[in-house]
C-alpha cells in the first residue's frame, strides 16, 4: 500500500463522531474518504466537518472504488451483516465491539478475513494503552509474587431511556456493552484458557435487557477472575491483580482521556508505590495499529476476540437471572 489508508465510515454513531473520526483525521497514515448514513442530511453534516464526501447508505459506501478499509460503529446487532459485506467487497475492517452478537458468526468472520488476507480488528482500545503492558511486565518479573486472583469492574451511570443499549433487538445489554471490558482484561492478563465457573445477570425495572451482572472465571491452574459490570451504577473503571506477595491496582483502566496521567498502584510489604507513566492516547494508538496492520499485511492475532465471543455467549446462556426485587 502506498499513501494513506483510505477509510470509509459506516454510520454516524456518537463514538464515531466524538472519538474515531478525530483520531482518523489526526493519523498521518489514514485519510477519511467518506462517511455513510441512512440519513442523507446527517452524512452531509458529518462529512463536511471532517472534509470528506457523504454517501447515502451503507451498501453505497462499499461500492466506492477508492475505499480500502471500513470502520463499522453500527449497533451490535448489525455488525455481522455489514462486516461480512465489507470483507466480501475486499475491504479491511475495524469494527466496534463486540464484533458480533454470536460466537459462531464471530468465528466465521475471522475465518473469512483470514482466507481473504484482510485485516479484521475488533475495536477494543484499552489493550493498546501502554500502561497495561507495564502491568504485565511487573507481573512477569514477580513484583507481586505468584498471581492468585484478578478482579475487574466497569460500571457506568444510567443512560437515556431511548438509548440503543437498552434495545434487545439491536444487541443491547450490559454484558456486551460494558461487560466486554473487564472480560477482555481478564483474557489480556490471564490468557485464553479461562473457563466460566458461574455468572449472574440482573434486569433493571422496565428494561428489556440485562443492566448489570457478574461472572467468576478460572484458569486451569489456581488463578480466579471476578468481573463486575453494569450500566445503571456509579462510574467505576478498574482492575486489580492479587499475588502471593502483593497486589497491583489500576483505576480509570478502560476509557482514560488522552491527557490522563496513568498511575499503577504497587502494594507490597505494607507500603504503596505509585508508578506514574506518561499520558498515552489509546484511541490514536488503536488507529495507528490498524493502519500498520494493513500497511504491513500483518494479520492481527484474533485469539482473544474469538475466546471473548465464546465466553460472552456462555455467560449469556448459563447465567442465573434476576430482578432487583429478588424475583427470578
Amino acid at each position: 500500500m502506498t499513501g494513506p489508508l483510505r477509510v470509509g465510515v459506516m454510520g454516524c454513531a456518537g463514538i464515531a463522531v466524538r472519538r474515531m473520526l478525530p483520531a482518523f483525521e489526526a493519523c498521518p497514515d489514514i485519510e477519511i474518504a467518506a462517511v455513510a448514513s441512512r440519513d442523507e442530511a446527517k452524512a452531509r453534516q458529518v462529512a463536511e466537518r471532517f472534509g470528506c464526501r457523504p454517501v447515502h447508505g451503507y451498501a453505497e459506501l462499499l461500492e466506492q472504488d477508492d475505499i480500502q478499509a471500513v470502520y463499522v460503529p453500527l449497533p451490535a446487532a448489525l455488525h455481522a451483516e455489514w462486516t461480512e459485506a465489507a470483507l466480501t467487497a475486499g475491504r479491511h475492517v475495524l469494527a466496534e465491539k463486540p464484533l458480533t452478537t454470536d460466537r459462531h458468526r464471530t468465528g466465521e468472520l475471522l475465518d473469512l478475513a483470514r482466507t481473504r488476507g484482510l485485516v479484521l480488528m475488533e475495536n477494543v482500545m484499552f489493550v493498546h494503552h501502554r500502561r497495561h503492558e507495564e502491568v504485565r511486565r511487573l507481573v512477569a518479573e514477580g513484583a507481586i509474587g505468584e498471581l492468585r486472583a484478578f478482579h475487574a469492574a466497569f460500571t457506568i451511570p444510567p443512560l437515556p431511556d431511548g438509548d440503543i443499549r437498552y434495545n434487545a433487538e439491536l444487541g443491547g445489554g450490559a454484558l456486551a456493552d460494558v461487560g466486554v471490558y473487564p472480560l477482555r482484561a481478564a483474557l489480556h492478563f490471564l490468557g485464553h484458557d479461562l473457563d466460566l465457573v458461574g455468572a449472574r445477570l440482573v434486569q433493571g425495572p422496565g428494561r428489556q435487557v440485562e443492566t448489570s451482572g457478574a461472572a467468576l472465571l478460572s484458569t486451569p491452574g489456581t488463578v480466579t477472575a471476578q468481573i463486575t459490570f453494569g450500566m445503571e451504577h456509579a462510574y467505576r473503571s478498574s482492575y486489580e491483580l492479587w499475588g502471593s506477595e502483593g497486589s497491583i491496582t489500576v483505576d480509570r483502566a478502560f476509557t482514560p482521556p488522552a491527557d490522563h496521567v496513568p498511575v499503577i498502584g504497587l502494594h507490597r510489604g505494607g507500603t504503596v508505590e505509585e508508578i506514574r507513566l506518561e499520558p498515552h492516547d489509546q484511541v490514536a494508538a488503536t488507529v495507528a495499529a490498524f493502519a500498520a496492520a494493513v500497511r504491513t499485511g500483518t494479520l492481527p492475532d484474533t485469539g482473544a476476540t474469538l475466546r471473548q465471543a465464546e465466553l460472552l455467549d456462555e455467560i449469556h446462556r448459563s447465567a442465573s437471572r434476576g430482578e432487583p426485587n429478588g424475583t427470578e
